[in-house]
């Protein structure tokens, strides 16, 4: 990446509407250099920020610019075939995830899906076996990824701290929160997305 200025922008085209952690999570950048970065940005009009909720968002002029950035980025880096491989073995393994986060919130007694409480730790314990089993493929699309565009660099941190997490007894970081697996995964899927040019 070009530099601190587009991974904060490019961040928040990516996870939306967001505070400064949300924003330095996703960059691993500090809060403050964060903050530095969004004032810059919205000076240039490329940001605006709601005070009331202490959160920041995209103008379109930021949209059209992060697009026109991280496509410059791209080709500059003559990633696109390398980014367009490793996308299609993301696709091979994204209907793996959202069956996975189906089977972590949902489970099956006498027949009946029901909302999966948390209360059966052999049956949770089983499916975070799934998850790690997943991760391990998963990793080698990150790798990929991160090879080709740096920029790319912190899924594969970001999505092992959340299944640690979650192996640790913080249910949540599954697909319950801004920091779960299934929620840097769709991160992961919408940047894919924007830095080749695919509409949703």
């Amino acid at each position: 990446m070009s530099g601190p200025d587009l991974l904060v922008l490019h961040a928040l085209r990516c996870v939306g509407t967001a505070g400064l952690e949300r924003v330095a999570a996703t960059t691993g950048l500090s809060e403050s250099d964060v903050e530095s970065e969004l004032i810059d940005l919205a000076v240039a009009g490329l940001v605006t920020r709601f005070a009331e909720f202490g959160v920041w968002s995209l103008t379109e002029t930021g949209r059209t610019a992060d697009v026109e950035r991280i496509i410059a980025e791209l080709e500059s880096a003559g990633a696109r075939p390398a980014v367009t491989k490793a996308f299609d073995g993301f696709l091979v393994l994204n209907p793996e995830l959202l069956d996975l986060c189906t089977a972590w919130q949902l489970r099956s007694v006498d027949g009946v899906m029901i909302a999966n409480d948390h209360s059966d730790s052999s049956y949770d314990a089983r499916v975070l076996d799934r998850f790690a089993d997943f991760h391990g493929r998963a990793t080698v699309v990150c790798a990929q990824l991160s090879s080709a565009l740096p920029q790319f660099g912190r899924y594969r941190t970001r999505l092992a701290e959340a299944l640690g997490r979650a192996g640790s007894g913080e249910l949540e970081h599954v697909a319950d929160s801004t920091a779960s697996y299934h929620t840097v995964w769709a991160e992961l899927h919408e940047d894919l997305l924007v830095t080749l040019g695919i509409p949703r």
